[in-house]
């Protein structure tokens, strides 16, 4: 089964973390992203810098940003083949954000 991780930002500040957890960090994503099975996604720009598009009775609405609390704000993604939802739960529990006050979405994706 394949799934689609999506990695939400915590509330928690690189600034608040201890030197030895903004070590850990990056060597936690390096590790989640080498198993065997992940197509690792790419970071993206904080939401800040996002634009939001609707259509509204065939006009084009644009607004900044999409106006999310930082905890629920999409902050990467990552594609799983994995044999089933317990072993996409482990990995997603192993994503530092999860530990940080955010969390990770895990959603199978759709067999064609």
């Amino acid at each position: 089964m394949k799934y689609m991780l999506l990695i939400h930002h915590g509330e928690t500040q690189w600034e608040q973390l201890s030197e030895e957890e903004q070590k850990r960090i990056p060597a936690d994503y390096q590790a989640v992203s080498s198993t065997p099975g992940v197509t690792p996604g790419t970071w993206m720009e904080p939401p800040e810098l996002a634009t939001t598009v609707r259509v509204d009775g065939g006009k084009t609405l644009t607004t900044d940003g999409p106006f999310v609390a930082v905890k629920e704000a999409l902050g990467g993604y990552l594609f799983y083949e994995a044999d089933d939802l317990d072993a996409a739960i482990e990995l997603a529990s192993r994503i530092p954000a999860a530990r940080l006050g955010g969390a990770v979405e895990v959603r199978p994706l759709k067999e064609s």
